[in-house]
Parts: structure tokens; C-alpha cells; sequence
């Protein structure tokens, strides 16, 4: 298994898949964690297990704990798509959005978020390539608006999503 020499994946998966080659070559679950740099056997045990219900699946990192996600990805799709709509004046009370403005009209639409937080809303405009500018606005990662002698326009960066990664 070309796993448990890989250099370029995370040092926990190669362990596991050095675990789970031990195994099967005959050793036992004590002797399988020494080998893989682990402590217990019970670990490996557990992780045989799991490998015989999901195959090679069971190499990924899962959840580590914390709080799980609360929100959807069609709830971050309505987020975004709160964010592209420009503000309304009159109804929103800006002209631009905010973290707090895009909360009060996220809790306050009818087919809105009702208990949005700022911070959830941060982390899905994030996720989805904005970043706070200069001018407290979100704006999209690799756009920037320019001025030129016939006006202005809006200038596209093609490289801006490996720049990110």
C-alpha cells in the first residue's frame, strides 16, 4: 500500500495505514500499534473495525471535535445570495453590507436564517472567496475595480484561486 510511505500525506493516515498493513500481515493489534508508532492496541482494533465496514475510508481524519456544523450548504447558499443582492436603502437601512446589516436581514427575511450568528456568517463568505477590503465591504477574491479614462471597470484576476489555495 503506497499509503504507508507516502511523504506528502498527513503523518496520521500514513500511520493508520501502517497499522492496518501490520495486521494483515499476521501481527497482533499491540504489536501493529509499536509498529506504527501508536500506543495502543485498542486503537487499532477499532480501526480494523472500521476499515472492514468502510474500506479504505477509514484512513481519512474524521470529525475532531468541537461543535458540528449547524448550517447547511444550502444555508451558506442563501447567505451568498444575500450578499450578491445589493442593499436597499429604505428596507435594509445601508448601502452596503456588514456584518451586522447582512445578520439583521438574514434573521429578519422570511425564508431567512433566524438565529444567524456574524461569525457564521464570516466563515461562509470566507469559505466562498471574500475578503474584508479596505472599504468595510465585502468583495470578491480577485476582483478590484479600476478607474480608466472611459470610467470605470471591473478587472478580473484568472489566477486568484490558486493564489488562495
Amino acid at each position: 500500500m503506497r499509503l504507508s510511505r507516502a511523504h506528502a500525506e498527513p503523518a496520521a493516515v500514513v500511520a493508520r495505514a501502517k497499522a492496518l498493513l501490520a495486521v494483515a500481515d499476521g501481527h497482533r493489534f499491540t504489536e501493529a500499534a509499536r509498529l506504527a508508532g501508536r500506543r495502543s492496541g485498542d486503537g487499532v482494533a477499532l480501526l480494523v473495525a472500521r476499515f472492514n465496514a468502510r474500506g479504505l475510508g477509514a484512513l481519512e481524519s474524521r470529525h475532531g471535535g468541537g461543535q458540528p456544523k449547524r448550517y447547511t450548504a444550502h444555508d451558506q447558499e442563501r447567505i451568498l445570495r444575500e450578499v450578491r443582492r445589493s442593499p436597499d436603502r429604505e428596507m435594509d437601512g445601508t448601502a452596503t453590507w456588514s456584518l451586522t446589516t447582512l445578520r439583521r436581514a438574514l434573521r429578519e427575511a422570511p425564508d431567512g436564517l433566524p438565529t444567524v450568528s456574524t461569525f457564521t456568517i464570516w466563515c461562509a463568505l470566507r469559505d466562498a472567496g471574500y475578503r474584508w477590503g479596505r472599504d468595510r465591504s465585502w468583495c470578491a477574491t480577485g476582483t478590484a475595480i479600476r478607474k480608466r479614462k472611459s470610467g470605470t471597470v471591473t478587472v478580473h484576476d484568472p489566477d486568484a484561486v490558486a493564489k488562495k489555495t
